[in-house]
């Protein structure tokens, strides 16, 4: 039966939804949701536009032409399809599907046991339901048996999967449980009616592909209700609820780049603010990749206050923490209020090369050496061993070298005015605290280019596209370094990969920028 056929096309996500860019558009454009016929608890659902038009349309065939060389990919996919149908049957999508075939589909999923799903819908919006239903009754090859409900007639096949009219959309559901619960969602109890939903996907961009929602407290709910103890604890120090949260991410493709935005509520009471774009800037410009966020310091301390206030069963008693540091003369609230922003990097282009450091802003150059002697103190607090002081060329600190564990290089913890770094070996160090005496990623042209493409966004993120792909090459050996070859031409496009966060009312935003050269 073609409903597999159909099953595929839905389910397909940026690529699948070029079959109509390719083949030109079907009937008249149909405005249902296809939400709007998913049951209500799903949660994961993702939205696809069958039928981009405009600059969706023309960048989707720009990105095809351009990184795998296909001039048709509309036509390729079709003639895959019509290939992929069952020994002995013939499909013609142009005649079969086309002419009912409408803007949107949708797949949802629910039934999350911890490992898999016990339930899908996909629901395919036609502009002819009619000829929708003429499809399924013209294919009917591996049905079993027939039914009806609510009016929604439907067919089962062979493998127990349940295809039918609902609406304006054809319906096909893993098996006659999911299919009632679409007809369901279909009378006005669906995920479409739920405002989890609804606010999630009004962040999603006018322009997106695809749309994935995921429903973070339901999986956690459908899982049996409980997370690792550990997760927990650390998502209740940073003030997140996860059972009430969600999550969405939408593609965007542009004619030389793949965009993927995010929009989420799992985050603390405070939404990340601030532009960290400053002090990525002012990285090592050798960099190949190096990301930074702002109010680091405020929410170390937030997270050391929750720790102090409740404590470590069975290790730490509430109220203890800051106390007994403090008896050593360790300040956690004078750490915690004298950092600032934090970044890190990585540079190098082999293995014997390869080092980096993280970096983190302090009020000034007071604080930030107060701060690396708090650091110390902790350590030798702690009785670790081979901590050499450290004092030339205006930076101050230490260096700890433990042959064991830490390897031929010492991990360098340092200051020099504003800023700190911990970094393993001397070299890194050095590149982080003094990037001002030579070039730094602001004068990185393809850096420059990621900021640019990120717009209003602040720039957090960056992977610079030819020397990341350098280094891999430089750590595999030479027969998985031949391996790359199939799709060398497709890694030697990639000029930048860009990652902005930020938010937006009591949402935490982020995009992502992939790059592709000319």
């Amino acid at each position: 039966m073609k409903v597999r056929l159909v099953l595929i096309l839905a389910a397909a996500t940026a690529a699948l939804a070029l079959i109509a860019a390719g083949c030109g558009g079907g009937g008249d454009s149909s405005g249902g949701d296809p939400a709007s016929v998913v049951p209500a608890d799903s949660s994961v659902f993702v939205d696809v536009v069958l039928q981009p038009e405009g600059d969706l349309q023309a960048n989707i065939e720009a990105l095809a032409k351009d990184l795998a060389g296909i001039d048709d990919l509309g036509a390729l996919i079709v003639e895959e399809l019509e290939n992929g149908a069952a020994p002995g049957e013939e499909a013609d999508f142009e005649k079969e599907i086309q002419p009912w075939l409408g803007e949107d589909a949708g797949i949802s999923l629910q039934g999350y046991d911890g490992e898999d799903f016990s339930g899908y819908v996909v629901a395919v919006a036609t502009t002819d339901a009619d000829a929708a239903q003429k499809f399924l009754d013209e294919n009917e090859e591996d049905v079993v048996d027939k039914g009806s409900y609510e009016g929604a007639d439907y067919t089962v096949e062979d493998d127990g999967t349940v295809g039918g009219i609902v609406g304006d959309f054809l319906v096909v559901a893993e098996n006659e449980e999911s299919f009632k619960a679409a007809v369901d969602a279909s009378d006005g109890d669906s995920l479409a009616d739920q405002d989890a939903y609804t606010s999630a996907a009004d962040a999603a961009p006018a322009e997106s592909l695809a749309n994935v929602f995921v429903d973070v407290g339901g999986l956690i709910e459908e899982a049996g209700g409980t997370i690792d103890a550990e997760a927990e604890q650390f998502l209740e120090l940073s003030g997140i609820e996860p059972k009430d949260a969600t999550a969405l991410a939408s593609v965007v493709p542009g004619s030389n780049r793949i965009e993927i935005d995010f929009a989420t509520n799992l985050v603390g009471e405070d939404p990340p603010t601030g532009d960290p774009s400053q002090l990525l800037g002012s990285l090592p410009g050798g960099a190949f990749a190096a990301f930074a966020t702002t109010e680091f310091g405020s929410r170390v301390s937030e997270a050391i206050d929750q720790l102090d206030e409740n404590g470590i069963p069975g290790e730490l008693e509430p109220n203890e923490l800051k106390s007994a540091l403090k008896s050593k003369g360790i300040d956690l609230d004078q750490i915690g209020g004298s950092i600032k922003d934090l970044g890190a990097f990585a540079q190098g282009n082999t293995e014997r090369n390869l080092g980096g450091a993280v970096v983190m802003t302090a009020s000034d150059a007071e604080e930030a050496q107060n701060t690396v002697a708090n650091i110390g103190l902790l350590l030798r607090s702690s009785d670790t061993p081979g901590v050499t002081a450290i004092d030339e060329d205006g930076i101050s600190g230490f260096s700890i070298r433990d042959a064991d564990d830490l390897g031929e290089q010492p991990l360098v913890v340092a200051a020099k005015d504003d800023k700190i770094a911990i970094s393993y070996g001397p070299v890194a160090a050095a590149a982080a605290l003094t990037a001002g005496k030579s070039a730094t990623l602001a004068e990185n042209p393809a850096f420059k280019k990621a900021g640019e493409a990120l717009g209003d966004t602040p720039l957090s993120g960056f992977i610079a596209g030819p020397a990341t792909v350098a280094l891999v090459e430089n750590l595999l050996s030479p027969e998985e370094a031949a391996e790359l070859e199939e799709v060398r031409p497709l890694l030697d496009k990639i000029e930048y990969l860009a990652v902005g966060t930020g938010s937006s009312g009591d949402l935490a935003t982020s995009k992502l920028v992939l790059a592709f050269s000319e």
